[in-house]
């Protein structure tokens, strides 16, 4: 006999397996942007065309990664942003 408890236990053979690259991307996003959002975008495709899950994460790392882009363009057009300035 099997006890109560164990055939209460969740199983996980019905889940769809986890996008890596929508954790690549999403950690890509934070490191280097611009990884961030190819990786994020091919992760979403793939997701579309495969049914894995993490099409949230890869939808984050999309939108974390242009908000860097967009933050870095104001800033370099504003002349705030220095990328080799050094101060002698």
């Amino acid at each position: 006999m099997t006890s109560p408890a164990a055939s209460n236990a969740p199983t996980t053979s019905g889940l769809a397996p986890f996008s890596t690259l929508a954790i690549v991307a999403f950690v890509f996003a934070f490191v280097f942007f611009p990884v961030g959002i190819i990786t994020g975008h091919i992760a979403l495709a793939r997701i579309g065309r495969t049914g894995e899950r993490g099409r949230g994460l890869a939808l984050a790392a999309v939108i974390i990664g242009y908000a860097w882009l967009i933050i870095d363009v104001i800033l370099f057009a504003t002349g705030h942003l220095h990328f080799y300035a050094f101060t002698r």
